[in-house]
């Protein structure tokens, strides 16, 4: 077990002390590169330290870029000549990011150090992040979703802060940028389009779609065309709705849904019809979970963790290109 070196009777803090002295080891080749370390709570009982002292320590190790941490196998020690330094910026947090974030660390290994930061669709939040990351990163990876509305040439200007060939997109390609990038994205008409027309043995009884599409959404606007475009050439009426409470259920119409509380509502609304889902009405929701498997609801998706994975793949081979996600539709009963 690795002995730790520090004085109690100093005045720096304990954490301070391990800090500088694990660095020194990893510095002049004591711990190797790649080498794994002792969890925090075997170190903490094998030191007889507090678990926050040694946690302490570890996470300034992990900012400072000494060390990794790959979630189910624990800290390594980063080779200080190829240590990746990577921020990733996403438009907001969810389990399907989470997806993204963890293939993508276990992609990459014990190479890279991920920090990660939330712009929340606002380009003047992302403009800060990337001023104030501008330099002390190896490559950016950036979820280019904003607002709708949002100024386009606003956050075209902080992209070209950045350095092509550190760049690579997740989930949209942003084709205004003709430097030669990497990008795992979605083509969220052409997949649209293409899922639902791969649908079309079950959707063909039904003769109106709607797409649940609140106002306040920032979900692509390329959505809304792929399934408009998918309703007129197969002959069915199309519209927009803003929230699923205010739906009048129909005999004859399938729904699209892409927020979780819509589709609970609009679940509700159908049990209360007395019509039958998967006969009388149909729905499809955006993404895959473990629930809408349960409750045999047909689901559009992309892969979330093959997004993630491609992406640290990317950068591990230095290969800049820009690669189209996987994109399916999984047929259920609720169609």
């Amino acid at each position: 077990m690795l002995k730790l070196k520090f004085d109690a009777n100093l005045e720096t803090p304990i954490y301070k002390q391990i800090t500088r002295s694990l660095k020194e080891e990893i510095d002049f080749g004591d711990l190797k590169g790649r080498s794994r370390l002792p969890s925090v709570t075997a170190l903490s009982e094998s030191n007889e330290i507090s678990f926050v002292t040694i946690s302490r320590a570890y996470r300034q190790l992990k900012k400072e870029g000494y060390i990794s941490y790959t979630e189910g196998k624990g800290y390594f020690v980063c080779k200080r000549d190829n240590c990746l330094k990577i921020l990733m910026v996403l438009n907001k947090l969810s389990s399907y990011k989470k997806y993204i974030y963890y293939s993508f660390k276990h992609a990459l290994e014990k190479e890279a150090q991920v920090d990660l930061k939330i712009h929340h669709y606002d380009p003047s939040v992302f403009k800060s992040i990337i001023n104030e990351s501008l330099g002390k990163y190896d490559y950016y990876v950036i979820m280019p979703h904003f607002f709708n509305g949002a100024d386009e040439e606003e956050y075209l200007q902080t992209f070209r802060l950045i350095p092509h060939d550190k760049l690579l997109l997740l989930d949209k390609d942003l084709p205004q940028l003709d430097d030669e990038i990497m990008a795992v994205y979605q083509d969220f008409e052409k997949d649209i389009f293409n899922a639902l027309n791969g649908a079309e043995d079950l959707l063909q009884k039904y003769k109106k779609g709607v797409l649940i599409f609140p106002g306040w959404s920032n979900h692509p606007s390329e959505v809304i065309l792929g399934a408009k475009s998918y309703c007129k050439e197969n002959g069915k009426t199309f519209r927009i709705a803003h929230e699923a409470e205010m739906e009048l259920i129909k005999k004859g119409t399938f729904f699209i849904v892409t927020k979780e509380a819509d589709l609970a509502e609009l679940l509700k609304l159908i049990k209360i019809s007395n019509l039958k889902l998967g006969e009388d009405i149909g729905v499809i929701s955006f993404n895959e979970t473990v629930l809408k498997e349960l409750l045999d609801i047909t689901v559009i998706t992309t892969d979330w963790e093959q997004m993630g994975a491609t992406a640290g793949n990317l950068i591990l081979n230095k290969n800049f290109k820009r690669i189209k996600n996987p994109f399916k539709l999984i047929k259920r009963g609720s169609l």
